[in-house]
């Protein structure tokens, strides 16, 4: 086994918990009613912390339904995809079509740290899973296990990553890094993440400290959500302020507060982008700018009719200090550009 199969436990639940993967959209995000309090979003929130940048919910097993995700089973990537998900259920042995219900995840950047430097994540996974299996073939793979407040804490290293540096008498430097645990928070609920902030899920689970439930703008913020089944909401002026980006580049940014993305994966894909400026004057120079980039758009896809649908439902909205623009993208756009992309090369056995 090499270093990245030792690690692919951690990857593949976190690359489940963004809504990302092999085929692109495999696990965009829903709202079914049974996993949402009364209070509005998802009843894992409770064990997200109240610092959170950026949460982000995903239904699963909704979306892998879905005709647009059987139609990227046939034509976008098939095989990787296959390859993926069978890797998955052999070292987990988590069958990612029908063991996991709805994730929810959460990066926290606000903490204390250098700006370029990573921040805190977390995916909370519900489904059914093999606690016993999944903790023998982690510690297979080199994790060490640790009781944490009467919680199994299963935990392994990140691998040092040289990367080149700039520096001609250095050829390399790692970058930064932090370990990854994973726990049973309760019965058919798992958290996988940095270890700090897995400890705080469990610190939450057991009533020590504040969780994302008390955060009043990142919840009015979810609750404003129209529903469908996609979303996500968080701070970007945080996110900027630790992306260290260069001068030149974060000066063009516009001083947005707020993001949030909300829409719903079926046929194809529906959704709503929203940002909060600073103030009025702000949002209205934001609008300026994506019509802009809407007319060279519709400019540039007029002439394809594949294109025509996604190009007449592109409009903004939103008035103060908000900007909003929605979208609808059909299943044949995505094979269209689907088929534009390299295909990677066939796994060798």
């Amino acid at each position: 086994m090499t270093s990245k199969t030792r690690y692919f436990v951690v990857v593949s639940l976190l690359v489940v918990g963004v809504g990302l993967g092999t085929g692109l959209v495999a696990y965009y995000v829903g709202f079914p009613t049974s996993a949402f309090l009364v209070t509005g979003g998802p009843e894992e929130l409770r064990y997200l912390p109240s610092t959170a940048t950026v949460v982000a919910y995903a239904d699963v097993k909704d979306v892998m339904a879905s005709e647009l995700r059987q139609r990227f089973r046939e034509t976008l990537l098939p095989e990787a995809q296959e390859n993926g998900q069978h890797e998955f259920q052999e070292l987990t042995g988590i069958n990612i079509e029908t063991d996991i219900d709805h994730v929810v995840a959460a990066f926290d950047a606000s903490g204390p740290g250098t700006p370029g430097k990573p921040g805190h994540g977390v995916v909370l996974a519900r489904g059914q899973f093999a606690e016993s299996k999944i903790e023998a073939l982690m510690r297979e793979h080199g994790a060490q296990v640790e009781v944490y407040k009467e919680k199994r804490l299963i935990t392994a290293a990140a691998p040092q990553i040289p990367v080149p540096t700039q520096t001609p008498d250095i050829a390399t430097r790692p970058i930064p890094h932090q370990d990854f645990s994973l726990t049973f928070v309760e019965p058919g609920l798992v958290a996988l993440g940095t270890t700090d902030l897995v400890r705080h899920v469990i610190d939450l689970h057991n009533g020590g400290g504040q969780s994302a439930l008390t955060n009043e703008g990142l919840m009015e913020r979810i609750k404003a959500l129209e529903g469908g089944n996609v979303w996500a909401v968080g701070r970007f002026d945080v996110l900027r302020a630790r992306a260290n980006l260069p001068e030149a580049v974060a000066d063009r940014l516009p001083p947005i507060t707020w993001f949030s993305v909300s829409g719903r994966v079926n046929g194809g894909l529906a959704a709503v982008l929203s940002a909060e400026a600073r103030d009025a004057e702000a949002a209205q120079n934001l609008r300026d700018v994506v019509r802009g980039f809407l007319a060279l758009a519709k400019l540039q896809l007029n002439s394809k009719p594949e294109f025509q649908r996604f190009v007449d439902s592109l409009e903004i909205k939103g008035t103060g200090t908000t900007v909003a623009l929605s979208l609808e993208v059909p299943a044949g756009v995505f094979e269209v550009l689907s088929k534009a992309m390299p295909k990677p090369p066939s796994r060798k056995e």
